[in-house]
């Protein structure tokens, strides 16, 4: 007898059994978790710090469709011990329902699509989606009581860079805390120009760029840990244009231009991630051949 099968491309087959379960699955998981998945949804569209929400689903569902082949020739072996983790994400789905605690509901949806892989497909199967499930982490908003924690240390530092460059730049400007004090204008910094955005949305596409364009776990680290730095500095700097733009005209420090400069650094602190890697992959390259 044969078993019918789905084309993903020329090489790669995936049994129709196979998809059947997984869409089962799904459907039971959505069912129970339909709404947290609403209310995570809402918060992505109105919360302009977690737009890059709506990415990481899909993009972690595409890799883990890419890796399918690698999976079929790995025997699915179920594990009961699944069981433990899926429970574990109902606990935790009760407790933070009671407790209104959206961190707790919202993370126990993850811990539950692991364990159902780990249920279905076994030990080998949570190896080879590892990564995929991983990124599914970065669709949580962080725990409001953390988002607080660092925010308020990032404004402050971009308060103190763009007071510093300002005055290197030969503009007279005041501080009071994350309150810049110009000529013309007085520049508030607040959680929105943190930085928080661009941590998180270069850290999620530092981990994607370098699954697709660097084999070296080890560099791949190393991409991720520059990146913090790199988006902390380009906000900073973002505070600094804006207050130049802000000097000559304080229109230009708030509504259209203000957001187009803010794509304009985050397209820079992509570019300099970029650049970061060729640096890392050149560095490991030179350190291998003097081995």
């Amino acid at each position: 007898m044969s078993t019918a099968v789905v084309d993903v491309n020329k090489n790669q087959r995936i049994p129709v059994a196979s998809l059947i379960v997984i869409g089962w699955a799904a459907v039971l998981i959505v069912a129970c978790y339909f709404p947290v998945i609403a209310r995570l949804v809402k918060q992505w569209m109105n919360d302009e710090d977690m737009g890059h929400g709506f990415f990481v689903p899909a993009i972690a569902a595409w890799i883990a469709w890419q890796k399918f082949p690698e999976a079929q020739s790995v025997p699915a072996v179920p594990d009961w011990r699944g069981v433990i983790l899926v429970c574990w994400g109902g606990i935790q789905l009760f407790i933070g329902t009671l407790g209104a605690e959206l961190f707790l509901s919202r993370t126990a949806l993850v811990f539950t699509i692991i364990g159902t892989v780990w249920l279905l497909g076994g030990v080998r199967y949570l190896r080879v989606f590892a990564f995929p499930l991983f990124l599914l982490f970065f669709m949580v908003p962080i725990p409001q009581i953390v988002y607080t924690q660092i925010t308020f240390p990032l404004q402050m530092f971009a308060s103190q860079v763009a007071e510093i460059s300002l005055n290197m730049l030969g503009i007279a400007i005041g501080r009071d805390g994350n309150v810049l004090e110009l000529a013309n204008m007085k520049l508030n910094v607040v959680e929105a120009c943190s930085g928080i955005r661009s941590l998180l949305s270069l850290t999620f596409l530092s981990l994607v760029y370098g699954y697709f364009f660097e084999p070296n776990v080890r560099i791949r680290v190393a991409l991720f840990i520059s990146t913090i730095p790199i988006a902390i500095l380009a906000n900073a700097g973002r505070v600094t244009v804006t207050g130049i733009l802000g000097e000559f005209k304080p229109e230009w420090a708030e509504g259209t231009v203000h957001e187009a400069e803010g794509w304009l650094i985050f397209m820079i602190a992509l570019l300099i991630m970029v650049g970061v890697h060729q640096v890392l992959s050149r560095v490991w390259a030179y350190a291998q051949r003097r081995r």
